[in-house]
């Protein structure tokens, strides 16, 4: 690999034979050779890649005639699996827009933040989230919005009865007020048929703004551009083809697509031809055990809590796995227990990646059939790693560091922070992961520590400052610190420790305060009240000295 390459600003050769410069020179080449084959599937809809490129056609089509948007600017993407997230997507792409991924359980105000910090002009927003978009819009900078149902792309009699039952029976769909807002089905077909016009962007150009807190502070926004995400996708085509020709003919996608995990294996299953099954709520396990059930699984793209929690489920264990050929695990650490018990129960090994959002995501994975249960792999082809130590030191086999990363998959940096994007690289140009690792025999990583201070529940990475700000709000609360401990259905569930100013302020009354405030898995599931908190000479608290007591108590 050419380290002197800009990172963000070039794909591989030897990894792009076809020669793709931007994502949508990818979606056509793909949608042309498999056009008739099956791309994704949800709630009983399945959608072609034929009708994938023709309603991503008509969204890009309504966007340039219809919004005066210009390419580079930014839309907002907040929807659950659903096969109108590719639509949106692919259209977006198409019209040359920059995709802001947004997870469908945001609060207003980590909704505001994170459309008023990127700039966002349109969103696309399921109908169950409008509510919350209506309190917070006028101080954003969003002139266009769609909202969409869950059943608006399946046929008339199905659309109607899965729309009403969402909103009267399931009442999840609460009453909102967005005037000017455009259904999604209407502007599709409103320019069915017809080709978007043609938009000059290079590998370069900024294609994806996907937001994450790093292990510290507010959300920031990693910019990935098509380089970045082609790199990825190739990458994991040259790792994953070494499983056979049909691992991607029926691949459950439990995940959610704004997730970067889920969204770049969802460009990998494209790249061969696939068929991706869309879970629009994991969370129910049951309804998902049903699902899995009516197909021939060849692929389950999963993460230890799922793993967990579906071989403790007895409907899911008298299931047939005869056609199941890869299982992949990444977004939190696997665990030995869980994957013995998954080889027990469906006889397949799960193959464990490590990424993070700012490259987009994957670093390493485990050869197919050479799985090494407790690592992370080995770097993906055009990676380079190195274990720098304390000194900035590039540390030997066997000697535990921290982790950093060069490669084409690799962030140009954070969108409209200089500041965080110099913290983030060595002098050399490796992007500190912020991981403590050792490289072992062969090339294999194994991951010692994680990231300081980062909780990590179900997947998702929990920021204890975001936590600690959303608690210390309350009139009650001196002052506070949010720890991970762990957990063995979610790895981690948030633990609060705060000084109260109000003695009859109860653990209830204050998780109630921060459900208002928060996302429901960075809510904390324990409330601990103390006299005071431990401080370093400076005052700063010392989240260290309350994980370990945490740990001696237990």
């Amino acid at each position: 690999m050419n380290s002197a390459k800009q990172n963000g600003q070039w794909i591989p050769e030897n990894l792009n034979p076809d020669g793709y410069d931007t994502i949508p020179d990818f979606l056509a080449d793909v949608c042309r050779k498999h056009t008739e084959k099956p791309a994704f599937t949800s709630l009983g809809r399945t959608l072609s890649y034929a009708e994938l490129d023709r309603l991503s056609a008509a969204f890009a089509v309504y966007l340039q005639r219809e919004t005066g948007l210009e390419p580079g600017d930014r839309i907002a993407i907040q929807l659950p699996n659903l096969i109108q997230y590719p639509i949106v997507l692919f259209g977006a792409l198409r019209a040359g827009l920059v995709v802001v991924n947004t997870n469908p359980l945001y609060t207003a105000a980590e909704m505001e933040h994170q459309f008023c910090d990127s700039g966002a002009k349109a969103l696309v927003i399921h109908k169950s989230m409008a509510h919350n978009a209506e309190k917070i819009l006028h101080r954003t900078e969003i002139e266009h919005v769609f909202v969409t149902q869950v059943g608006d792309l399946h046929g008339f009699v199905k659309r109607h009865l899965l729309n009403a039952a969402v909103k009267y029976i399931k009442k999840m769909e609460p009453r909102y007020n967005l005037p000017g807002a455009v259904g999604l089905r209407d502007a599709l077909l409103r320019y069915l048929d017809q080709e978007p016009a043609a938009v000059e962007r290079s590998c370069s150009d900024l294609a994806v703004l996907q937001y994450t807190g790093g292990t510290t502070g507010v959300s920031k926004g990693a910019m990935l551009t098509h380089a970045n995400l082609l790199s990825n996708m190739l990458q994991g085509v040259a790792v994953i083809r070494e499983v056979g020709s049909d691992w991607a003919d029926n691949v459950l996608s439990p995940l959610p697509l704004y997730h970067i995990y889920a969204f770049t294996v969802a460009q990998i299953i494209l790249a061969a031809g696939g068929h991706s099954i869309l879970i629009p709520n994991p969370r129910d396990l049951p309804g998902l055990v049903k699902e899995i059930s009516h197909w021939k699984i060849t692929t389950f793209l999963g993460l230890n809590t799922l793993f967990v929690g579906l071989c403790n489920n007895a409907e899911f264990r008298a299931l047939d796995f005869s056609s199941l050929r890869m299982t992949l695990s990444g977004g939190m650490a696997l665990t030995h227990a869980a994957a013995d018990r998954w080889k027990e129960v469906t006889g397949c090994t799960v193959l464990e990646a490590y990424g993070l959002t700012e490259t987009s995501p994957a670093v390493s994975i485990n050869p197919p059939h050479a799985i090494r249960t407790g690592t992370i792999g080995i770097p993906v082809p055009e990676t380079e790693v190195a274990i720098i130590g304390p000194q900035g030191e590039h540390l030997p086999e066997g000697i535990p560091g921290e982790l950093c990363v060069k490669g084409p998959q690799v962030m140009p940096g954070y969108w409209h922070n200089e500041a965080a994007t110099r913290a983030s690289f060595t002098d050399d140009g490796y992007l500190i992961t912020g991981d403590i690792a050792v490289l072992e025999e062969g090339g294999y990583l194994r991951i010692v520590d994680r990231a300081k201070d980062l909780i990590i529940v179900s997947g998702f990475n929990v920021y204890p400052n975001e936590v600690e700000d959303a608690a210390t709000d309350h009139p009650g609360v001196i002052e506070c610190a949010a720890i991970g401990i762990p957990d063995s259905i979610c790895g981690e569930v948030v633990k609060l420790i705060a000084v109260r100013s109000d003695d009859t302020l109860s653990e209830e009354e204050l998780r109630a305060w921060c459900q208002e405030r928060l996302t429901r898995y960075k809510v904390p599931k324990i409330i601990e009240f103390v006299p005071e908190l431990p401080k370093s000479n400076v005052g700063k608290i010392l989240r260290r000295m309350l994980k370990q007591d945490t740990q001696n108590v237990a």
